[in-house]
């Protein structure tokens, strides 16, 4: 079996980066070449909670692009902040989520919107 894995541009609906892997490939494994396959400034990146590892925060940390994946419900902190190091991307998701709430802060962090790339997967597999 294959798998397709897209990226899609959640402003015009349009396939922006695609990779095809087999079926035992996660999303995460994919992540850093959905980010190459697609020319341009990313400015933000949203995904489901398959893409919530730390090395697909770190790689879209490393090209300064906004990463919107909400966190496992039982995640934890894991640089806090008297760290000296730069903020955590995750843990700052993290940290606001416990300070309004999950929901608020998908609205917040325009996480929301994925669903628009969602509707350009299923019009694809129509």
């Amino acid at each position: 079996m294959r798998k397709l894995h897209l990226g899609v541009n959640e402003a015009t609906g349009e396939i922006v980066t695609a990779v095809v892997t087999t079926n035992d490939v996660s999303d995460d494994q994919v992540f850093s070449d959905l980010l190459d396959g697609v020319e341009g400034k990313i400015r933000q990146v949203s995904g489901d909670g398959a893409y919530d590892k730390y090395k697909c925060y770190q790689r879209a940390q490393e090209r300064g692009i906004k990463t919107t994946i909400p966190p496992r419900k039982n995640a934890v902190i894991r640089q806090h902040g008297n760290c000296k190091a730069l903020p955590d991307p995750r843990d700052e998701n993290l940290r606001r989520i416990r300070q309004i709430g999950r929901q608020k802060w998908k609205h917040e962090s325009g996480y929301h919107r994925r669903s628009l790339s969602e509707t350009t997967m299923f019009r694809f597999k129509v």
